[in-house]
């Protein structure tokens, strides 16, 4: 058994200097704050190459165009293909005079950081070169992260937590300091499209009146929006508190005299609505918001509550989840891949585990305008049915039927049948203009196999085919519809204008991307399975997949798509995604001394520098689906820019400023593991690890293999 409390803790994330590239994060899944040495956001501006925001997974923003308007999808111009008589639309290319539609789609909706909250000492910002004797540690056992500093001379100690059943944060504050010079500054800025998700520029006011008290002060922030930020204070000492507004209503200061000071700040959506001015300061109106959201707010109300709950929460998901000791091995690499594994864990369980896809910098800053990346959904997030936490997979499947129609509509653009599912998208649904988004299609299958890894952990199978079968049969329809017949071979080919996985190709030239096919062909198998299941017509699928194209061979090797020649000395660079159809999948077009002959070469003459985070986990399953355990843990360790990983376990994409953390990374690692360490379809035990008794006594507990 293994000590899950002891393991965790070893891993905890401690800074003993100010690291920008490495903040640490507090969160609940669908909502987040990061935190400066000082355990608030008090050096926010030091932050720019990893900004310290405060973000929801329901926090998004959509600015009017400049004509007052909102454009719609129909308004932008699109890009024409005529392939083999058949002509196609997608919005690719930015065209002129166009420009304002093209940028304003990609823009919005955008998410926005919620807040900034700072430590100030005598009303004046503080700098790093103000603070000494740092010691932060990140408990992640507990999700409470506890910071301790001197500043100008005085020992602060701060605490930091969320709650898990929550949007609401809770601090504690002791100071040595003598009485007034500390205080806390709320600022809550104007949303942006950038990294920040703020604008500062503009000017926004807030409004905000003693309104209620609760055993304590409760406060409400409010904005022009009509955005309430409820403020409950506890001061521990007895010595009081209040809430003052700052010069033009701009931000908010919490004045405190004690040298022990607590509050709590919770966050929603529709909570908390402001109609005007004049129905804040009533104070019967405040009176029944609170008492109407009593589960978000007086639940959570204290410091003492935000922190039980987060101690509480954070207990049940590590007690449930699938965990892997390392300590009992010799090899000098083990504490590092554990170290990982751990805080890979952490990190997608607080930022990418809520109602909606996860964007690949999750809720810690704006990647892609805060939009998430359907190609990356399984990858972030697929560990979790394979870790004992399907529950939390399960959440997001709601979203896409959130989002049918306009992903029927999105097929039907094109007069294809089903769903099509889009690639760069808000929760909205709406596909954004790109010369790669639009024409990706890798992520078509992913529901498929999500559906599939979920099901296989559900007690009760048939009730959950039936719950998701119309998804399902969209999904494939689609997919169906999207092959095109070859009346010289008599098979389905996947045909431009297509972009595969590795988007470096000319869309009008792609034919048969080996990954895709592969995937084309497990996706719907499984698709197919479910119908014979429910009794469910499938003849049509039956005949394309029986008829679906092999995947090219070229010189005894598996090429990108089947018109690319060069790819081994023009094409060799970005996702090698000819090996992932063995590897993250398995498929029986697949032969695999052509795939043995592939991956060799890709080991040689690939440029390891332009590898994504999750390639390395990708390219390792193929290894170790080969029988290469050795190369497949060299590979998953691989020193590159972009397999870095930092003291608070992100895996930071060295070299781009838009993405100091990317979770797909941390996922494909965790899943990348279970497949290493406990096989695939038949197959049981550790594939993935060489037996030359370094990696002996590995423990896993509640880690399930690949059913394939």
């Amino acid at each position: 058994m293994i000590n899950r409390k002891e393991l965790i803790g070893k891993h905890n994330p401690v800074l003993k200097t100010m690291d920008t590239d490495s903040p640490l994060t507090v969160g609940n899944g669908e909502f987040c704050f990061t935190a400066d040495i000082t355990g608030l956001q008090t050096l926010y501006d030091e932050y720019q190459a990893f900004p310290l925001c405060t973000m929801s997974e329901w926090g998004w923003n959509t600015k009017p165009n400049l004509a007052g308007g909102f454009y719609t999808f129909d308004d932008v111009e699109k890009t024409y293909y005529s392939i083999d008589g058949r002509n196609y639309e997608y919005a690719v290319d930015c065209q002129a005079e166009n420009e304002e539609v093209y940028n304003w789609l990609r823009h919005n909706p955008h998410r926005r950081n919620l807040a900034r909250v700072a430590l100030l000492w005598d009303g004046r910002e503080i700098s790093s070169t103000d603070i000494t004797n740092i010691r932060q540690e990140l408990d992640l056992f507990t999700g409470v992260l506890h910071s301790d500093f001197t500043l100008n001379g005085y020992d602060i100690k701060v605490r930091t937590c969320c709650a898990k059943s929550a949007d609401v944060l809770g601090f504690s504050i002791m100071s040595k300091a003598p009485a007034g010079h500390l205080s806390v500054r709320i600022s809550l800025p104007d949303s942006s499209h950038r990294k920040n998700g703020s604008d500062w520029d503009r000017a926004r006011h807030y409004y905000t009146d003693e309104m209620a008290k609760m055993n304590n002060e409760c406060y409400l922030l409010g904005d022009e929006a009509g955005l309430g930020v409820p403020v409950a204070l506890s001061d521990a000492t007895g010595l009081g508190a209040s809430v003052a507004p700052g010069a033009n209503n701009a931000c908010y200061f919490i004045k405190f005299t004690g040298s022990e000071f607590e509050f709590t700040l919770a966050f929603s959506p529709t909570a908390f609505p402001i109609a005007s001015v004049e129905g804040m300061k009533n104070k019967s109106n405040f009176e029944r918001l609170i008492t109407d959201n009593a589960n978000s707010i007086n639940n959570t109300c204290y410091f003492k509550q935000v922190l039980t709950d987060s101690a509480t929460g954070w207990k049940s998901f590590w007690t449930k989840c699938g965990l892997i000791d390392f300590s009992k091995c010799k090899d000098p690499r083990a504490f590092e891949l554990e170290r990982r594994a751990i805080l890979s864990q952490y990190l997608i369980a607080i930022q990418s585990t809520g109602n909606l896809p996860p964007a690949e910098t999750g809720l810690s800053c704006n990647s892609w305008y805060g939009k998430f990346h359907l190609e990356m959904h399984i990858i972030h997030s697929g560990w979790l049915a394979l870790y004992g936490h399907s529950d939390l997979l399960e959440k997001s499947f709601s979203w896409y039927v959130s989002i049918l129609d306009k992903a029927r509509s999105n097929a039907g653009r094109n007069a294809y049948k089903g769903a099509r599912w889009p690639k760069m998208v808000g929760p909205e649904g709406t596909d954004s203009p790109s010369f790669i988004a639009t024409l990706l299609i890798w992520q078509q299958p992913h529901l498929l196999y999500m559906l599939e890894l979920t099901m296989l952990v559900n007690l009760n199978k048939l009730d959950f085919k039936r719950k998701y079968w119309f998804l399902v049969k969209e999904t494939a329809d689609f997919m169906v519809d999207f092959l095109r017949f070859n009346d010289e071979t008599g098979y389905y080919d996947l045909t431009a204008p297509l972009i595969p996985a590795q988007e470096e190709h000319p869309p009008e030239t792609v034919l048969n991307p080996v990954f895709e096919l592969c995937y084309w062909h497990f996706g719907l198998e499984i698709a197919i399975n479910w119908a014979k299941e429910l009794n469910e017509n499938y003849s049509l699928w039956q005949d394309v997949y029986e008829k679906l194209a092999l995947p090219p061979v070229i010189d005894n090797l598996y090429p990108a798509h089947a018109n690319c020649v060069d790819t081994f000395s023009k094409f060799n660079r970005d996702h090698p995604s000819m090996l992932y159809g063995y590897g993250f999948i398995p498929c029986e077009l697949i032969e695999e001394d052509k795939m043995r002959t592939t991956a060799e070469l890709v080991g040689q003459v690939w440029d390891k520098q332009s590898l994504w985070g999750w390639d390395f986990a990708f390219i390792a399953m193929t290894y170790a689906r080969l029988g290469y355990p050795e190369r497949a843990l060299e590979t998953l360790l691989t020193e590159t820019a972009k397999n870095s990983y930092t003291v608070s376990g992100n895996n930071f994409q060295r070299g781009r400023d838009d993405l100091p953390l990317y979770l797909p990374g941390n996922g494909s690692l965790l899943f990348a593991l279970a497949m290493m360490l406990k096989g695939y379809g038949e197959n049981r035990g550790a594939c993935g690890f060489p037996g030359n008794g370094l990696w002996d006594g590995i423990v896993v507990e509640g880690v399930r293999g690949l059913p394939w």
